[in-house]
């Protein structure tokens, strides 16, 4: 399972402090933390006004590059911004996004084209979230001609089909889980993320929805989440349900990530 570690995002209010004071520590903490978590990518997300974005990316970028070599997924709504931002990794890590809103695709897929950078791709348009599997499914297709035009593998594309609150849903997660299948079923090698905490907005105990969420998403053929890796009942449920679909040879996984103290009784 590919883990997107969530924790650094200026839309978390201790974070939006941090980053308005420039507290460095905060910000390496949260990285090393989610490091030590086993996090694939750590997300750097500043939630700041546009103006003072790329500035505020840079500085957050070195924060984390200080602590860790886990790959950055350099996180803005703004292409251009995302087109500055990224330049600053010293590695090839994800921008975090792109959709076929507007020029989006246009401007950050011939820049990753020759290069080992990965991209999530929302599957949303200039219309907005489309409201039936159908439509989303019309969407991806429409992303896969503009990687196919600038030779982007699927392999480096991650999908995403956009997980909305549960709570204004009225067929539950049907819509995500068709989704998501069809997808696996024509792109093997295709990664499909969510970001998992979306499903449980204005819900109650939300870690319950969250966990269970991610459950049927993997069983549908989800590999990648945006979600917080110190979580230890959600990182030993992504570890167990991988072992469950016959991801993970004889458990060495799930072994592994209990004998490193990630999951389980705190050692």
């Amino acid at each position: 399972m590919i883990i997107i570690g969530e924790k650094i995002n200026g839309s978390i209010p201790s974070v939006a402090e941090a980053i308005a004071n420039r507290d460095a520590e905060f910000i390496k903490q949260r990285a090393i933390a989610q490091a030590n978590a086993n996090a694939t990518y750590i997300d750097c997300c500043a939630s700041v006004e546009e103006n003072i974005e790329v500035e505020t990316l840079k500085w957050m970028i070195d924060c984390i590059q200080e602590v860790t070599d886990v790959p950055i997924s350099v996180d803005s709504p703004s292409p251009r911004v995302l087109a500055e931002a990224f330049k600053f990794c010293k590695k090839p890590g994800l921008i975090n996004s792109v959709s076929m809103e507007g020029d989006k695709v246009d401007i950050i897929f011939p820049l990753i084209a020759d290069t080992k950078w990965e991209v999530i791709c929302l599957l949303s348009d200039d219309t907005g979230i489309p409201k039936t599997a159908e439509d989303r499914l019309r969407v991806f297709d429409k992303i896969m001609e503009k990687a196919k035009e600038y030779k982007i593998a699927p392999s480096r594309l991650h999908i995403d089909p956009l997980v909305e609150m549960l709570c204004t849903s009225e067929d539950g997660i049907a819509l995500n889980t068709k989704v998501i299948s069809t997808i696996r079923k024509q792109y093997p090698d295709i990664h499909i993320t969510a970001a998992i905490s979306n499903i449980s907005f204005n819900l109650p105990v939300r870690k319950l929805i969250n966990m269970g969420f991610a459950v049927l998403a993997m069983n549908a053929g989800l590999d990648s989440a945006i979600m917080d890796p110190t979580n230890r009942d959600l990182l030993a449920l992504v570890y167990a349900t991988e072992a469950l679909l016959g991801n993970d040879d004889y458990c060495m996984e799930y072994i592994g990530a209990y004998r490193e103290g990630l999951i389980g009784p705190k050692k």
